[in-house]
């Protein structure tokens, strides 16, 4: 059955995060791991923990068969089926992330709301986490709190100080309750679905095990991506072009009649799925 079933979507609702009765076949999981792997090793100056956007076309393209097994899972028919799930026929692929921790050395991420750094609005996003290896306590897995995401708001966030952060803000520990958290735990292959709202992080690892994960970030046709809107940039090891990130309408249509599906992409290259038409891209500027 294409999608979530009627008791995951209930769970999402309420919880904020759901693990759906999905799994990658073992061919598309050993192609994306070895993905992650030479991503990984094309990046040895950038932290592993926060590999921003993979899919993305770049200038200077030394490796386009790499971004485009990034592209192709974020497309994937069986993935939007489950999206389309929770965030209705409209989506629009904005964003995906390789977060991989080194076995040992993984840099702990602190309690955040995702939406704190996005221009959308309205905001909403559904992200699918997908398990590259096997992700549980010890080797720092997702961690969240369910129901976090029911106010529809923003919490309040401050600086986050440390070299072993990931993120340099984290919601303030008056708003929740840490003692609520549950983890997220995944075997490689499985995936998670959680709301822009979530209140989410994750512990170091100090385990023997890396644990890479992959998340995808969709938003309904109906927000807007405001390209002018200054939301500052969630890390310091490493910087968002929000103004000039390309998004793909994956599926359905774009309702607000204001999203740009031209900007940042190739000029020779154009994106399209069975259930989507996507305008011709225009050509990148200095």
């Amino acid at each position: 059955m294409a999608g979530l079933t009627a008791s995951e979507i209930e769970t999402y609702r309420r919880d904020g995060l759901v693990v759906p009765s999905f799994h990658l076949g073992e061919a598309r999981l050993e192609r994306l791991r070895g993905a992650v792997e030479r991503l990984v090793d094309a990046n040895p100056d950038v932290p592993p923990e926060y590999l921003i956007g993979p899919h993305i076309p770049r200038p200077d393209d030394r490796d386009p068969e790499l971004r485009r097994e990034f592209l192709d899972l974020c497309l994937d028919a069986e993935i939007l089926d489950l999206v389309e799930s929770v965030i209705g026929p409209d989506i629009i692929l904005w964003s995906s992330g390789v977060f991989c921790k080194p076995a040992g050395v993984g840099r702990e991420v602190p309690w955040h709301q995702d939406g704190q750094y996005w221009p959308l609005r309205p905001l909403a996003t559904c992200s699918v986490w997908v398990a590259v290896d096997d992700s549980f306590p010890a080797n720092g897995c997702m961690r969240y709190i369910p129901g976090s995401h029911g106010p529809r708001r923003l919490y309040r966030h401050e600086h986050a100080r440390g070299d072993e952060l990931v993120l340099n803000r984290q919601v303030a520990p008056s708003e929740f309750d840490p003692g609520a958290a549950r983890d997220d735990v995944l075997r490689a292959g499985e995936l998670s679905l959680h709301d822009v709202h979530l209140v989410h992080g994750s512990n170091p690892n100090r385990s023997g095990s890396r644990r890479a994960g992959y998340v995808m970030r969709y938003f309904p046709g109906t927000t807007f991506y405001d390209r002018e809107m200054d939301v500052g940039q969630s890390s310091d090891i490493g910087v968002s072009d929000f103004a000039r990130r390309p998004i793909w309408l994956a599926r359905g249509a774009d309702r607000t009649g204001r999203n740009d599906f031209r900007i940042g992409h190739r000029p020779d290259e154009g994106v399209r799925s069975p259930r989507a038409t996507i305008p011709a891209p225009a050509p990148l500027r200095c």
